[in-house]
């Protein structure tokens, strides 16, 4: 282990979390196993029936996109409903044929044969449940989004142009480039009937959701994609009747797979791309789904729902809920189920979508039961609505699909990958996908990626000028091995023995870059030349772990500051100071003296290095302003309570009292055993923390007092011990006597008139946990009966805050508003969250 690790203590004992209600579960924790029974509502049943409208067209679509049976959509549709529905880890995503996969799967088929195809499925859907057994889940989101994002954008191009040629009243192409230059004789021979019904289609996909007025409103329940066919329909069954319509063989004739045939190796290509392709579309339409979820639920109430909802009623609150995440895994699992029936049954590959799974989520469903209704209600039509099907025109389906095809080219998406500089991946995978095809696209754009990575970590700038004789290296960049010639070539040609400063801007340095440096400073230091080390606006650039000095850090000097002192312990046993690698060895005598001399210099001369530089000007200015500090913080004086770091304060912000136990002594009482008579006035009491005040608030005229307590506090500790015998012999401590401001705290948590403060969410751990919150609120008691306060308070221009800070959870708790004020009867300390904003001055 390296000396420059953090000093560790033992953890505080474990304490019973407080108990959930029933059903309840973490916000994070993945969706329960348990409860099996599915449970129906109103909500659901009605998102079933939505999402059921649009799953039966985009299946029929999807179908006829890629070649296969049109019966096979619907198969697709029932199983991915139920199946991925019952298993998977997502309850609100809808699976079904897959967009994503349409080309992968034309492609197949023409290669392959439908049936053939079929069992490539199967191979796939128990890939995929190798995978969720083994968790991989979650690195399959590990790729680049502009991967995925152009992945999906050149599947989208792909469908657009092959069911162009459809809609135009033809045939598509084999291949992308096919489709493309057979475009300009298919608009030579179009036919008009086609076009204008997959105009039609395209414009009532289009307008329906814009329809403005009540009466819109109303007719917009109705899903666009359902609308748009029907209206299709019904004008070609009126003006071309010989149009090109759905025809639905008899289930009899319907095609199972067969063994495959053909070489071993494209086989398992097939395989491996099926399976890529339709995990990497369910995985991120599944996170796609969480999120629409997770705002949906965090939205303030509505006055009046969009759709009716039977789920347990929330907070009418503008809080946000955190959002559930899907257990991945498990959906991936779910996924692969339901690939291996779909593709036994004769069924299309089928993927989560998030098309399906966002309509679900805006009807109001509320768990996993719309899912599998509306794979029900999918095969219920599969069987008694065959003849309404065949009246739908081929051109409106293909229309449908092709619009779907040209929403996968997000404009948003190109905007959001251009801003992270990350478009050349998204455009070769896109290219790579038209041209090659899916997973030759993503193995461009992963090389692409990995080029693109090595070009950043290579594009290090290095400059030198001279500043008063001194020479200046300043380097941009990550410092990797391929950085090191320009680095070492820049360094040559200084001159031997000189003053330099190298000015690191970056972080990030390989051992290569490291050693290269070390190898050229240590030939100047040999020369007589003084090299100095510095990083730009306070940043240090991250050596490897084996630098005595990398742990250190100019900004926050308290962290793993040990290794100012290893580092001199290390150094040689002639430093009398005992080494941290020998904790049960016995310190020498002076030890202690010379190690305390020895890391105040360090601290003072680390300070002067790394930190004075960056806050010089600050400080400059401060001492010629003078200090306006804008909060009075009385806090214990354990040397593990570190003000400016939980406060996340600066020079200037805070005039800090710190006092063993954090005490306020009341004015006009005095500690007995302290006043002499003839010495010191009968009614005064400690003047130093009521100075401070008085200075605070006449003076410097704070707006706000903090009283802070802490976990584990020795002065608690002590108070519930009691205080030792004392007599003539043994007369009371100074400790004891300071000690005695404290016993009205301890007769508060005592007394019954006053109720027991306690933590929000939890109650106090042990008494001397209970204390501590006490005596924040006694003190601040205390606090209200000194004038400059109360005259203060009075006139509104003051603000009094408890705080209370637990060590070992680095959390900070700030007592309630009412309670700060006195005016509140319960005590109860709120738990500060990351997302808090400022509302007070702590």
């Amino acid at each position: 282990m390296s000396t420059c690790a953090p000093t560790r203590h033992d953890p505080p004992p474990r304490r019973p979390h407080p108990r959930r209600a029933l059903g309840a579960k973490s916000p994070h924790a993945p969706p329960p196993a348990g409860g099996r029974r599915l449970r129906i509502g109103g909500a659901d049943m009605s998102a079933s029936i939505t999402v059921f409208l649009i799953a039966v067209p985009m299946s029929l679509g999807l179908a006829l996109a890629v070649g296969a049976p049109l019966e096979a959509g619907l198969v697709a549709a029932a199983i991915g409903g139920i199946v991925a529905g019952l298993f998977g880890g997502t309850p609100l995503q809808v699976s079904g044929p897959s967009a994503g996969l349409t080309v992968v799967t034309a492609e197949l088929i023409q290669v392959y044969g439908w049936r053939t195809t079929c069992a490539i499925t199967v191979g796939a859907g128990l890939l995929q449940i190798l995978l969720g057994t083994l968790r991989a889940a979650r690195n399959a989101l590990a790729v680049s989004p502009a991967i995925v994002h152009g992945t999906l954008a050149g599947i989208g191009v792909a469908i657009a142009l092959a069911q162009l040629h459809i809609m135009l009243g033809g045939s598509p192409q084999s291949s992308v480039w096919a489709n493309a230059l057979a475009l300009p004789g298919q608009l030579s021979g179009i036919g008009p009937a086609a076009p204008l019904i997959g105009s039609l289609t395209i414009a009532v996909l289009l307008l329906w959701p814009r329809l403005p007025g009540r009466a819109g409103r109303t007719v917009r329940r109705i899903p666009a994609a359902l609308a748009s066919v029907v209206v299709a329909t019904a004008v070609a069954a009126v003006t071309a009747p010989g149009l090109a319509r759905v025809d639905l063989p008899s289930w009899r004739s319907h095609a199972l797979p067969e063994l495959p045939h053909g070489p071993v190796l494209a086989l398992a290509t097939a395989v491996f791309t099926v399976m890529l392709v339709a995990s990497l579309e369910s995985l991120l339409a599944a996170v796609a789904v969480d999120k629409l979820a997770a705002d949906r639920t965090g939205e303030p109430t509505p006055p009046a729902p969009a759709a009716p909802s039977t789920a347990s009623p929330a907070p009418a609150s503008t809080t946000t809920v955190p959002p559930q995440r899907s257990d991945l895994d498990r959906e991936l699992r779910g996924q692969g189920v339901a690939n291996t029936l779909t593709g036994l049954l004769g069924g299309l590959p089928v993927a989560g979508g998030v098309v399906r799974g966002s309509a679900n989520v805006r009807a109001g469903a509320t768990g996993r039961a719309s899912t599998v209704l509306h794979g029900v209600w999918v095969l219920l039509a599969a069987g008694l609505l065959v003849t309404v099907f065949e009246w739908i025109p081929l051109a409106a389906l293909a229309a449908l699909v092709m619009v779907v095809g040209v929403q996968m080219v997000s404009f948003a998406h190109i905007r959001n990958v251009h801003k992270h500089r990350e478009f050349p991946v998204y455009a070769a995978t896109v290219a790579g996908v038209v041209g090659f095809g899916a997973l030759a696209g993503v193995a461009l754009g992963v090389a692409v990626a990995v080029m693109v990575s090595l070009h950043r970590l290579g594009r290090t700038k290095i400059t030198v000028t001279e500043q008063d004789g001194r020479h200046v290296v300043t380097v941009h960049g990550q410092l990797t091995f391929l950085a090191v010639p320009r680095l070492t070539r820049t360094l040559g040609q200084l001159p031997p023995g000189i003053d330099a400063t190298v000015e690191l801007d970056g972080f990030f340095m390989d051992h290569a870059a490291y050693e290269a440096i070390q190898t050229w400073r240590g030939t100047q230091l040999a020369q007589g030349g003084r090299i100095a080390f510095t990083g730009r606006s306070g940043s240090r650039i991250a050596e490897p772990a084996a630098a005595a000095h990398s742990c250190c850090r100019p900004w926050t000097p308290w962290r793993n500051h040990h290794c100012h002192d290893r580092r001199a312990d290390n150094a040689g046993p002639t430093t009398g100071t005992l080494t941290s690698s020998d904790p049960g060895a016995s310190p020498t005598p002076g030890a202690g003296r010379t190690g305390g001399a020895h890391r105040l210099r360090s601290g003072l001369s680390s300070f002067q290095r790394n930190t004075a530089p960056l806050v010089r000007s600050e400080l400059a200015r401060l001492a010629s302003e003078g200090q306006r500090p804008s909060q009075l913080f009385i806090t214990c004086a354990d040397s593990r309570l570190v003000t400016s770091m939980i406060t996340s304060s600066g020079p200037g912000d805070l005039f800090t009292v710190r006092n063993v136990g954090n005490l306020v002594p009341s004015p006009g009482t005095a500690p007995p055993g302290t006043v002499s008579a003839g010495t010191t006035p009968a009614g005064s009491g400690d003047d130093s923390v009521a100075a401070a005040i008085e200075y605070a608030v006449d003076v410097l005229r704070v707006e706000s007092i903090t009283v802070c307590g802490h976990s584990g506090c020795g002065a608690m500790q002590a108070l519930l011990q009691g205080e030792p015998e004392t007599g003539p012999e043994k007369p009371r401590t100074p400790l004891w006597r300071w000690l005695r401001h404290g016993l009205p705290s301890l007769e508060r948590m005592a007394s019954r008139r006053h109720s027991w403060a306690r933590i929000s969410g939890r109650l106090p751990a042990d008494e001397v946990e209970q204390l501590c919150l006490t005596n924040v609120v006694q003190q601040l008691e205390h606090l209200r009966a000194h004038e400059a306060v109360a005259r203060r308070l009075a006139e509104g221009t003051l603000q009094l805050h408890g705080m209370y800070f637990h060590v070992g959870e680095a959390q900070a708790y700030l007592l309630t508003e009412e309670s700060s004020s006195g005016t509140g009867r319960e005590e109860v300390f709120d738990r500060v969250g990351t997302g808090e904003r400022e509302r007070t001055g702590v």
